[in-house]
Parts: C-alpha cells; sequence; structure tokens
C-alpha cells in the first residue's frame, strides 16, 4: 500500500457541531496522522497522512460528518510527505491555507 499526505477543506455546515472531534476520533481509529482546525472563514480544513485506502475510508466518514454537520463539499489535494507526526491532533482556528 502507497502512503499519501492529503490536504482537505470541507465546505457546510462543519463549525459548531462537533466535526472537528468526529475529524480526530475518525483518523485516530483509522491510525492515521495529521491535524485539523476551523477556519476563520467557517469551512474545517487539514491534513492526513497514511495509507491510501485508509484515508479514502476517512473522507468517506467526512463527506457525512457527525449528526447535526452538514457536508456541501470536500475538496482535497495530495502534498509531499511529512516525517515526525505520531498522532491526529486538532489545532487552533486559523485562517485557511488551503489553496486549490
Amino acid at each position: 500500500m502507497s502512503t499519501k499526505r492529503i490536504a482537505f477543506l470541507v465546505h457546510g455546515t462543519v463549525q459548531g457541531v462537533g466535526y472537528r472531534d468526529f475529524t480526530q476520533k475518525a483518523a485516530t481509529s483509522h491510525d492515521l496522522k495529521g491535524w485539523c482546525r476551523n477556519t476563520t472563514c467557517g469551512r474545517v480544513e487539514g491534513e492526513v497522512q497514511g495509507d491510501e485506502e485508509t484515508i479514502k475510508k476517512l473522507f468517506q466518514q467526512l463527506n457525512k460528518g457527525p449528526r447535526m454537520a452538514h457536508v456541501v463539499k470536500l475538496e482535497k489535494k495530495e502534498l509531499e510527505l511529512k516525517e515526525g507526526e505520531d498522532h491526529f491532533a486538532v489545532m487552533r482556528t486559523m485562517e485557511s491555507r488551503f489553496h486549490s
């Protein structure tokens, strides 16, 4: 299996509904590494690294989100692998760095 790192940006009702915690729990359950955070523009963004097939499973979950979320769009782009991460973190809110 090939290891990938994918940046993602989630559009919709994804703040104030437990989306980041949902993402962290799902990524951790799949043994994926990376991070997620709210953005100042009302989205959730992050990066995830791990086995390509496992990342696909995570994105299927993120497309649905937690019960109160309403995901409209999930943007993704491939990145260079990053060394040294040992878990999946929830980070502080910032301006989005995701660029299509």
